[in-house]
């Protein structure tokens, strides 16, 4: 259970205070010029080897056009979090040239530090912006200042994966669609099938760590979902947590482990264990298929549907789209050079690689409408699901200190929906105490 520790807006705030004494004060030999003098970019990409391989290949594609340009590609430095490992390099005036890995709700910090470039400044932003990026997503990501210092790149949205033969033992044909339905679902698979006493059979699996990222994949994907579309702030960037929807979703994630249908219990991966069908369902985005694709037993039927939400929920159900963006870090000595190279990783035929080796989707604007990639998504009908939910996402929202309000909402969801020592109400009540409290401190 949460314990006593550091105020994480303390933290935060210490850390951003770090970043721009250090940015101010010192700043070592920028990557981006080569010891020759040459031109030299550096490109952080996500540690996930097929990623990392594309990278690879399509900067070697890239630089064949412009040999007199040698780029650097390297998988993000290891850490708890890309966030953290951003968070120092940009303390230590270290970042790379671009970014390929980055989480939406940092951004704000690092405009605030004047560590990005803000894109609307290139000549062609404009164009590109709007033959690519969908109405619905665009203004996701504008920061405050008015500027856009990210370009969204791809999205993993939040889904269901499910054991088809599990649900169809249990009765039910079709997925479960809401909250009822799903906890009465769990309450017909969750069991112990050896009769040595101990539950050995669940509906799901969440980490249960008070780890803000980890929140991502339920407390807050299904609070998007609860509330129709919403996310934590409103437009002009002030605080509007959805309260009913916050308590519904923590009543719901209380009722599932209350009755022992998730594991109180931190696992390695639950991957095996969806595998060999001792999960119903599994929470997750769709670079997960590329696992199943490589380990599934021929035996196991698995499927993809959306979120549980409330029983009297209408309209399309949305979700936590786990968008990771690309940015230019101010460091870069030749802010022309890369935006080519961010303009040729975002390109159509990097687009469908994208789709082909990392089953992830790129953020683009008729997706499912362009011929050019009709023949993947007919290859991979689940892959086409996560397509078509990409359309009813959310981000995390443009504000300072997100992670720090992340973490708050994750103390509470470990403390009501987990160990239940405190009512749905009493959580969220408590959940927006400390995060006035977080933005007061850090105004």
């Amino acid at each position: 259970m949460a314990g006593n520790r550091t105020p994480a807006h303390y933290v935060g705030g210490c850390v951003l205070i770090s970043a721009l004494l250090l940015m101010g004060c010192h700043r070592p030999t920028p990557p981006s010029t080569a010891a020759g003098g040459g031109i030299r970019l550096v490109y952080w990409t996500a540690p996930n080897p097929d990623e990392l391989a594309l990278a690879r290949e399509l900067v070697a594609e890239w630089q064949a056009a412009h040999p007199e340009v040698e780029v650097v590609v390297q998988p993000i430095p290891a850490g708890q979090s890309s966030e953290e490992v951003l968070l120092a390099a940009v303390a230590a005036g270290t970042t790379p040239d671009l970014c390929s890995n980055i989480w939406p709700g940092i951004v704000e910090d690092f405009v605030e530090a004047g560590a990005l470039v803000p894109l609307d400044r290139f000549s062609d932003f404009d164009s590109l912006w709007q033959s690519r990026i969908p109405e619905t997503v665009r203004m996701q990501f504008r920061s405050r200042d008015g500027h856009f210092y990210q370009f969204p790149w791809k999205t993993n949205p939040v889904m269901m994966f499910y054991n088809v033969q599990l649900l169809q033992e249990a009765g039910f044909e079709q997925p479960p669609r809401t909250y009822r339905e799903y906890l009465e679902a769990a309450r017909r698979i969750t069991a112990d099938t050896d009769g040595d006493g101990t539950i050995d059979r669940w509906m799901g699996y969440r980490d249960i760590r008070p780890i803000w990222w980890q929140r991502y994949f339920d407390y807050y994907a299904f609070y998007v979902a609860a509330s129709g579309g919403r996310t934590l702030f409103d437009g002009q960037g002030q605080l509007a947590l959805d309260t009913a929807a916050s308590n519904r979703v923590f009543a719901f994630f209380a009722r599932l482990y209350a009755m022992g249908a998730f594991p109180k219990a931190v696992w390695t991966s639950s991957g095996s264990r969806f595998l060999n069908g001792q999960l119903a369902t599994d929470f997750t985005g769709s670079w997960h298929l590329v696992w199943l694709e490589k380990h599934a037993p021929a035996e196991l039927v698995y499927e993809v549907a959306p979120l549980p939400v409330p029983d009297d929920h209408e309209g399309p159900v949305y979700t936590y789209g786990d968008y990771k963006n690309m940015v230019i870090f101010s460091t870069t000595q030749h802010p022309e050079i890369a935006w080519s190279l961010l303009r040729f990783l975002v390109s159509r035929q990097a687009d469908r690689r994208l789709l082909e080796r990392t089953r992830q989707i790129p953020v683009r604007r008729g997706l499912l409408d362009d011929p050019y990639f009709a023949p993947v998504f007919e290859q991979q009908p689940l892959l086409r699901r996560f397509a078509e939910q990409a359309a009813y996402t959310r981000s995390v929202d443009s504000v300072p200190d997100l992670k720090e309000i992340l973490d708050a909402l994750a103390q509470e969801f470990e403390a009501a929906a987990v160990y239940g020592i405190r009512s749905p109400a009493e959580a969220t009540r408590r959940a927006l105490r400390r995060i006035r409290m977080i933005l007061n401190w850090n105004a």
